[in-house]
C-alpha cells in the first residue's frame, strides 16, 4: 500500500502512521524525522534546515523530494509518507515517480491543534511524541527512559507561523487528492482508536 498522510501541525499523523505501518508491514517516511536526523548531526543540510524551521518556514522542495526518492527506492513492501507533500510542487513531483492508493487528511480544528503542539513533549533518543497528559512524571520516555524535550517547534509562536504556511501551500494538496479521486477526510478531533477506525473503514475490505 503507498499512502500519503496530509493535516496541520499537531493533527495526530505520525501516531497513526505509526499505527497503519504496524498493521500493513509499510515503511513511515516521515521527512521530519529525516530533517531532524540531518539537524542532530549538524550536517550542512540540517543547518540550513534549523534555520527555516525554527522560523516556521518549509526547507526547499528539490532537497525534500531527494531524501524521499531514496527511501521510497528502497521500500519493497509499500510506503507511508508522513509530512510529504506539503506543497502543490511537491504532490506533482511525487506523481512523476509514483502513484499512491490514498491520501489520508486528519482535520482538527485549528485551537484544539494549538492546544496539542503546546503539550507536546518530544524523547531525542527514540523520538517518540507524547501528550503532558499521559505522563504521570511529566519527565521521562516509557519507552527509552530518556528525559523528555520540548522541541524548538513546538512553541505557540511557531505553531501559529507553522498553521499560517501550512494553509497558504499545504492545503491545495488537498483539493488536488481529491480530484484525483484517493482522498480520505478523516475526523481527527477524537481518540486515538477512533481515528483509526476511520482511516481502515476508508481504505474499504478489499484493502484490509
Amino acid at each position: 500500500m503507498k499512502l500519503v498522510f496530509l493535516g496541520p501541525p499537531g493533527a495526530g499523523k505520525g501516531t497513526q502512521a505509526e499505527r497503519i505501518c504496524k498493521r500493513f508491514g509499510t515503511v513511515h517516511i516521515s521527512t521530519g524525522d529525516m530533517l531532524r536526523h540531518e539537524m542532530e548531526m549538524q550536517t550542512p543540510l540540517g543547518k540550513i534546515a534549523a534555520e527555516l524551521i525554527n522560523d516556521g518556514h518549509l526547507v526547499p522542495d528539490e532537497v525534500v523530494f531527494r531524501m524521499v526518492c531514496e527511501r521510497i527506492e528502497k521500500a519493497e513492501h509499500g510506503f507511508l509518507l508522513d509530512g510529504f507533500p506539503r506543497t502543490l510542487s511537491q504532490a506533482h513531483m511525487l506523481a512523476t515517480v509514483t502513484d499512491i492508493d490514498f491520501a489520508v487528511n486528519i482535520d482538527v480544528p485549528k485551537d484544539r491543534l494549538i492546544n496539542r503542539i503546546v503539550r507536546r513533549r518530544s524523547c531525542p533518543e527514540c523520538e517518540t511524541v507524547y501528550d503532558l497528559g499521559e505522563l504521570p512524571n511529566g519527565e521521562f520516555c516509557k519507552k527509552c527512559g530518556r528525559k523528555l524535550v520540548i522541541r524548538k517547534d513546538d512553541t505557540p509562536e511557531t505553531a501559529q507561523e507553522r498553521f499560517r504556511v501550512y494553509a497558504e501551500r499545504t492545503m491545495p494538496i488537498i483539493r488536488y487528492y481529491e480530484a484525483e479521486g484517493k482522498l480520505l477526510n478523516i475526523n481527527g478531533d477524537c481518540s486515538k482508536d477512533d481515528v483509526e477506525k476511520q482511516i481502515l473503514a476508508g481504505f474499504g475490505e478489499d484493502m484490509v
